[in-house]
């Protein structure tokens, strides 16, 4: 475990949680025996990190959310204020299903909205957007805007999380960041 790092004096760290440098843990958080989190982690309050859970660097972690078993986010996740991972597709209180957990897999610099629900099973693709409220049911592509529920896509985004706008020849530039993008086959990439 690394040297480095903040956790305050109301959250609880099990033994065998493995935490990176410069990771900071605020108020009334629980991380559990298993779980991993990469350097520079940011988890707000009242958060619940369950045993297998694994987080890249820089993640930030909001207040009221708990990353349940089969759930792993890359590098720079935005996991928004009381977003929610199941990990059981049908949970029922008399029915013991530890060990039948769905993975969740969340991209590179994925963004969750506040009070998003991520039905488990279902990946979200590097730098997908994720807005305030969804409850997503399908796997959703890299870079793709998904809102409502069910959620439905609208658009792509830039990686700096802006609508983009496809030309006729499938180009797009983000005007914030000047990194361009190509749209084929239904699939986006960064070409610049």
């Amino acid at each position: 475990m690394a040297s480095n790092y903040f956790v305050h004096e109301t959250a609880i760290i099990d033994d065998g949680a493995i935490l990176g440098e410069g990771v900071k843990i605020w108020h009334f958080s629980h991380l559990m025996t298993g779980c991993e989190l990469g350097d520079k982690c940011n988890i707000g309050q009242n958060v619940v990190i369950s045993p297998g859970v694994k987080l890249g660097a820089n993640v930030k972690v909001q207040n009221n959310v708990s990353i349940y078993e089969g759930v792993i986010c890359d590098d720079d996740v935005f996991l928004g204020p009381s977003m929610v991972f199941t990990n059981v597709t049908n949970p029922r209180s008399a029915v013991n299903r530890r060990g039948q957990y769905a993975k969740t897999h969340v991209g590179k610099g994925a963004s969750i909205g506040a009070n998003a629900t991520i039905v488990c099973g279902h990946d979200i693709g590097a730098y997908a957007f994720i807005g305030a409220g969804a409850v997503v049911t399908k796997t959703v592509a890299p870079y793709a805007l998904v809102v409502g529920n069910p959620a439905k896509q609208l658009g792509w985004v830039s990686e700096y999380g802006h609508r983009l706008s496809f030309d006729e020849g499938g180009k797009a530039t983000c005007w914030e960041s000047e990194q361009e993008y190509a749209l084929k086959n239904n699939q986006v990439t960064r070409i610049k």
